[in-house]
């Protein structure tokens, strides 16, 4: 990888973790029902955190692969430009990863 790479991803994800303790900082406050609804202790939170973690993984996963995908569509485009379907159905199918990670969110 390329220094200058590592150096952007690395403030990209300071910038993300400041605006994540931003964020936190400025949620709205409860009502006493809310509180007492969101402090139960049923695991409702940890099914919450691990459809976020579901989610987040599928969409790094879908898009290391279109990362190597793409480039080969484009390799193989520059060699015969009739193949133009083939490679955007190539390109468009991680995309179902993203879609079945999302599935977790809805259940």
């Amino acid at each position: 990888m390329n220094v200058n790479t590592l150096k952007m991803s690395l403030r990209t994800l300071i910038l993300l973790a400041a605006i994540t303790m931003v964020a936190q900082g400025v949620t709205a406050e409860l009502t006493e029902k809310e509180t007492a609804e969101f402090t139960q202790s049923d695991g409702s939170g940890y099914s919450a955190i691990g459809a976020g973690i579901a989610l987040g993984l599928a969409a790094i996963g879908a898009g290391l692969s279109q990362a190597a995908i793409g480039s080969a569509a484009v390799g193989m485009l520059a060699e015969d430009g009739s193949k133009f379907g083939v490679a955007l159905i190539f390109t468009a199918l991680p995309e179902s990863i993203v879609i079945l990670g999302a599935l977790p969110l809805f259940l």
